[in-house]
């Protein structure tokens, strides 16, 4: 058996006490009893879940060597990660509106490739979803560290080459990740 460092003991440790609050919440949201037998039913249902779930919710790197567990991340570099995305979300939807309306319709179909090395396989989960989020780009497939994303204008295919762009920065700083990327190719669909 692996011996279990520091760093991945309070990993765990603030994974269950995490896991453990949004459940209680849940449970006490549905059920809206606040009786001690229905608490204490609640509470016991709770940590056989997250005992449960534990096993599950331990996610390996690409590499295996490394473990995250689901509910441990920064979660208020989080939340401002999110703000900042609204915001991006907002200026693409501009964008794409401007493209549709135009009666020329300037769209430049192409796939872009780029390599943003992460261990954490949130941050890849998080970056893909934000790409697909923001109008105008779509994260086709992630593979060992490799995006492939169809963009809809050559404006969005520039803002995701060379794996280099503030969202991308901004994920990899959120997990406390390389911030290293690099340009893999570039490709016009037909």
């Amino acid at each position: 058996m692996k011996k279990v460092n520091n760093s991945i003991g309070s990993s765990k440790i603030k994974h269950c006490i995490v896991l453990s609050l949004v459940l209680m919440a849940f449970w006490l949201l549905l059920s809206g009893k606040t009786e001690i037998k229905y608490l204490s039913m609640g509470v016991a249902t709770v940590l056989v879940t997250v005992w449960a779930t534990l096993p599950l919710l331990r996610i390996p790197s690409e590499d295996g060597k490394k473990y995250f567990y689901a509910f441990d991340f920064p979660f208020i570099k989080y939340a401002l990660y999110w703000i900042y995305l609204s915001k991006e979300i907002a200026k693409a939807s501009i964008d794409v509106a401007k493209i549709v309306l135009d009666p020329k319709l300037p769209i430049n179909p192409q796939v872009v490739q780029f390599k943003r090395p992460m261990d954490n396989p949130l941050a890849h989960v998080t970056l893909a979803n934000s790409i697909t989020l923001t109008p105008g780009t779509i994260t086709m497939d992630i593979d060992n560290g490799v995006y492939t994303i169809h963009a809809l204008s050559d404006g969005a295919a520039e803002g995701l080459e060379n794996g280099q762009a503030e969202m991308m920065q901004r994920v990899s700083a959120v997990f406390g990740e390389n911030q290293e990327g690099s340009y893999k190719e570039r490709g016009h669909v037909k």
